[in-house]
């Protein structure tokens, strides 16, 4: 009998993750290699890849009033067996800047931090007996560095060494920085209140007060005003001896897959196959391999079905795709038309080059390498390889690539004043997905086409055609949407396949083809044969002929007009 484990989806309380039994992938390991590499840490990573899960560990690793508990939480974990003689050795102080309305002006922003940082030290002073009075001095402060050095000053004069743990230190500056780029610079900036504050603690480090600290974020934007005139710390996040810290392995993602598919006697290989597809990909050093994003693994997990032995509905977990959605506003900063053509090249050409910024200087021009940097870092891209200091970038998996497109069909409306009616769109791909309808597909295309056609500054060619059919076709998510896929070292335009859990009335293979309009009729003839010979190419090869129910289709257009054409004894599987 396969035993499924408890799983802690959406849970980065450590004490409540493991006094309740859920599953816990051991990075405990970590932290005597942590403590041997130093005593001041900063490490970035994607949204919701288990950074909050680290610190709540770490804080109960090593809170001096956590000790009668230390078997309880540590016992059966690698770092239980082998404890550091830091074991429950400080009073602990967490910050997290995480929820913090930028959108308000700088008084209020400034307003919003204080209040992070007044509800981080009062609890500490709390919940480690201070004074009274203590508290009633943080709340006369104003400042979010006033309230800090309150807690500093008494607790040095105590003779108390303290760690700090500060979650999603950069969670508010990113979207600050792409709502104010002025407001961000003045915030951020020498003089402002956010330097100043980070100012304060290393203050408390030279003194000694603040003995430890582990702070992470999402990108390095603000890593300046962080370290700026402190060359201690030390940014792990293209260390490959930590690269693994957070996500999965494969080993790891496959411990939790195989007795999913166990209990419903699946294919543990395929299934592990499909969430690789999904939710992998991710790389941060050049010699290690690729890591798993734990929290889009867990939801897969939490959500299957397991009396219908059938995936999720969604596969992009709807507050990842929320978390996603906001960062996408950085892809305004600096020239937008530039960023748009590196997200293009990434979903038509599959990779991007760029130089890797390890930080960023606001004070100038925010360049092609800056931002494919920052796509690195917050997980829009992920490293493939290197050569030198050039590194290749692809899109990491297929969450990622269905939030581009998203993202693509508001650019589209927005860059051409257009607006699409969703709901035709949406019953043009259930006329698709649900009877092998095409015409109504081809007909949102082209009223695309056409109103694009009006338009002087549009660039018109096979490619940026392509990424609009894509656009258009990943607003459902009931297929597997492959765009150029290799086959046998073939690229079919588009593979629309089969998922679970959906049973749909085919699959469908689409050959895209664009015809000038000044090559006229020859043309248009030209390239519909070259279409179909690529298609007779493409449906001899073994995975291809072996699809059932599949469907192929020619699509032809010289920018304004669509034409389809059904290509008849397409698979050789029954249909």
């Amino acid at each position: 009998m396969n035993i499924l484990p408890k799983l802690p989806y959406g849970l980065s309380n450590f004490h409540k993750l493991i006094s309740e039994g859920h599953f816990y992938v051991d990075r405990t390991n970590y932290i005597a290699q942590l403590e041997e590499h130093g005593s001041y840490h900063v490490l970035m990573r994607p949204r919701r890849f288990g950074k909050s899960l680290f610190l709540s560990m770490l804080e109960h690793y090593y809170d001096q009033l956590r000790k009668p508990e230390f078997n309880a939480l540590f016992g059966k974990l690698h770092i239980g067996r082998n404890p550091t003689p830091l074991a429950n050795a400080y009073q602990v102080l967490v910050l997290d800047f995480s929820g913090i309305d930028t959108s308000l002006g700088m008084d209020m922003l400034v307003q919003g931090f204080a209040r992070k940082v007044e509800h981080g030290v009062l609890y500490f002073l709390q919940r480690y007996g201070y004074p009274d009075a203590l508290q009633h001095a943080v709340q006369q402060q104003r400042m979010p560095q006033g309230k800090l050095e309150v807690l500093l000053r008494q607790a040095a004069l105590q003779g108390h060494k303290l760690l700090l743990l500060i979650d999603e230190y950069d969670h508010f500056a990113n979207s600050l920085l792409a709502e104010d780029i002025n407001t961000f610079r003045s915030a951020v900036g020498k003089g402002g209140f956010v330097r100043s504050f980070y100012e304060t603690l290393k203050s408390a480090t030279q003194a000694g007060t603040i003995d430890r600290f582990f702070i992470t974020g999402v990108t390095a934007i603000m890593l300046d005003s962080l370290t700026s005139g402190f060359n201690i710390t030390k940014n792990l996040t293209f260390e490959e001896d930590f690269h693994d810290i957070l996500g999965f392995t494969r080993e790891e993602t496959f411990s939790l897959i195989r007795p999913l598919a166990a209990c419903c006697g699946m294919n543990p290989d395929a299934m592990m196959e499909d969430v690789t597809l999904w939710y992998n990909g991710y790389r941060f050093h050049r010699r290690c391999d690729t890591v798993y994003n734990s929290d889009m693994v867990l939801y897969f997990a939490d959500n299957f079905d397991h009396k219908a032995c059938a995936y999720p509905d969604r596969m992009l977990d709807e507050n990842i795709a929320s978390d996603y959605g906001k960062l996408m506003a950085l892809f305004s900063i600096g020239d937008r038309e530039d960023n748009y053509r590196v997200l293009e090249a990434l979903v038509t050409e599959g990779e991007v080059i760029a130089q890797q910024q390890r930080r960023f200087d606001l004070d100038k021009a925010f360049g092609r390498d800056d931002f494919i940097s920052l796509l690195a870092y917050v997980g829009f891209a992920s490293l493939v390889s290197a050569q030198s200091d050039r590194m290749r970038y692809a899109i990491p998996n297929h969450v990622i690539r269905e939030l581009y497109f998203q993202y693509f069909l508001v650019e589209l409306e927005r860059r051409n004043q257009l607006v699409l009616p969703m709901h035709e769109l949406a019953d043009a791909l259930y006329a698709l997905s649900g009877s092998n309808n095409i015409a109504p597909l081809r007909a949102q295309l082209e009223r695309v086409l056409r109103h694009l056609s009006n338009r002087d500054s549009i660039r018109m060619d096979e490619k940026h055609i392509k990424v609009i059919l894509i656009t258009l076709l990943f607003q459902t998510s009931v297929w597997r949407l492959q765009s150029e896929p290799e086959v046998n070292r073939r690229y079919p335009d588009v593979l629309l396949r089969e998922r679970s859990p959906f049973e749909l009335a085919g699959q469908h293979l689409i050959e895209l083809k664009y015809a000038k309009k000044q090559d006229g009729e020859a043309g248009w003839g030209a390239k519909r044969q070259e279409g179909l010979e690529q298609i007779a190419m493409y449906r001899a090869l073994p995975e291809i002929a072996a699809m059932a129910k599949l469907h192929c289709w020619l699509m032809l257009t010289d920018g304004e007009r669509v034409e389809v054409e059904e290509v008849v004894e397409c698979g050789l599987s029954p249909k």
